[in-house]
């Protein structure tokens, strides 16, 4: 209980002191337990969602031409998560909070401010987003605009003015994120975009707190040969914001559908981005990623790839052989490779290319690849070539 008086007394009942986090992003982060969400086990796990010490703020879908100070929420404001209160909200947010409800024993505050089918511009301060210059006549456009004009939730920054700068000050431990596959045709400013994202979210707030995302998984029919891929790219310009600090990814390559753009298993979702903020913010020794490209070396007709993280030792998540390397020579052609684990390297070859100076793993929209640590987390796709893509306008 809080009691507060300033002559009349006030009794504020049930009040929780813990961590909250800010969870935002496309519709996997909305992505609810009923309607068109239904991810496995939904039935099961609404029943089993009686939570006492983990708090839900859901905001509603609103957009603003500026900046605004009053944040508009459903349910009239913070609800105790149970069967009830569960339902509608957001899948990868709760099986997060639930695992760091677990792990700490402490009151887990999630808020929920998400809109699916956006692209990432909307959910960027204006005056960041002004800073690229092929958005500065949209920002300028919208910030002449009424207060009562309705926008559309791809206006650039209408997201953020609405649904996330309200938020602020409001302490928060630190957000999750997961979004990008709107912008999968322009992967390459979101190597841009992202980051500054990141940023404008830290200046309102006025603290670097931890910024964990999720890369996007695997979609789309496979291809029987390497090739180019605006996915691969979109996930690479992920894997980079990496070089921000106080940030982490969660890799689930393996948890994606070829014909569903949402795939069903939220669990493993939530549950990887815990192992990143239980590993990074929270101080626990508990492994966090999957094998991460560290560098390679050309040696005769073979490349070998070293890896950080591979905890447990490099091996493959079914036993069999690996898959979803391939190389390529100086005509920039690339070639499935033969791969085997040595230590924490992998060694690619193929008679294909006698002289191979380039290496790509999982490079597609729906790679076959296999590649795990022994903490059972699978390897980030990546490239070791900068050749031109599908996505670059130069």
């Amino acid at each position: 209980s809080l009691t507060v008086s300033d002559g009349e007394k006030l009794v504020l009942e049930n009040v929780m002191i813990g961590e909250v986090w800010l969870c935002s992003g496309q519709s996997n982060m909305e992505m609810p337990f009923i309607g068109w969400g239904k991810p496995d086990n939904y039935e099961q796990e609404i029943a089993a969602a009686d939570h006492p010490s983990i708090r839900l703020l859901h905001v509603e879908h609103v957009t603003a031409a500026r900046p605004r100070q009053d944040v508009k929420v459903r349910d009239g404001g913070w609800q105790i998560c149970s069967p009830a209160t569960i339902p509608a909200f957001s899948t990868t947010a709760y099986f997060f909070g639930r695992e760091l409800a677990e792990a700490l024993d402490v009151p887990i505050g999630l808020i929920h401010s998400s809109w699916g089918g956006t692209d990432i511009e909307p959910w960027i301060d204006g005056d960041y987003l002004r800073m690229i210059p092929e958005f500065v006549e949209g920002i300028d456009a919208v910030r002449s605009a009424s207060d009562d004009v309705k926008l559309s939730p791809q206006t650039g920054s209408a997201l953020y003015n609405a649904m996330i700068a309200p938020l602020a000050p409001y302490a928060i431990r630190g957000a999750i994120w997961y979004q990008g596959e709107n912008n999968v045709s322009r992967a390459w400013q979101y190597r841009d975009l992202f980051p500054l994202l990141i940023t404008s979210w830290r200046q309102k707030w006025g603290v670097d707190f931890p910024f964990y995302f999720v890369q996007l998984t695997a979609f789309t029919e496979q291809l029987p040969e390497p090739g180019e891929s605006e996915w691969a790219e979109l996930r690479e310009a992920q894997a980079r914001t990496l070089a921000v600090a106080n940030t982490g990814m969660a890799v689930i390559i393996d948890k994606g559908n070829a014909t569903n753009i949402h795939p069903k298993d939220k669990q493993t979702v939530g549950k990887r981005l815990a192992l990143l903020a239980r590993a990074q913010t929270y101080g626990e020794n508990v492994p966090c990623s999957g094998p991460a490209y560290a560098s390679h070396r050309i040696s005769g007709d073979e490349i070998v790839v070293s890896f950080a993280h591979a905890d447990g030792g490099l091996q493959t998540s079914d036993g069999k052989r690996l898959k979803g390397f391939a190389v390529a020579g100086y005509d920039h052609k690339f070639h499935w490779a033969e791969a085997r684990i040595d230590g924490d390297c992998v060694v690619v070859r193929s008679p294909e290319v006698p002289f191979p100076i380039a290496v790509r793993y999982g490079w597609a929209n729906n790679p076959d690849c296999n590649l795990f640590n022994g903490a059972g987390l699978p390897a980030s796709p990546f490239r070791t070539d900068d050749w031109r893509g599908c996505t670059r306008n130069d």
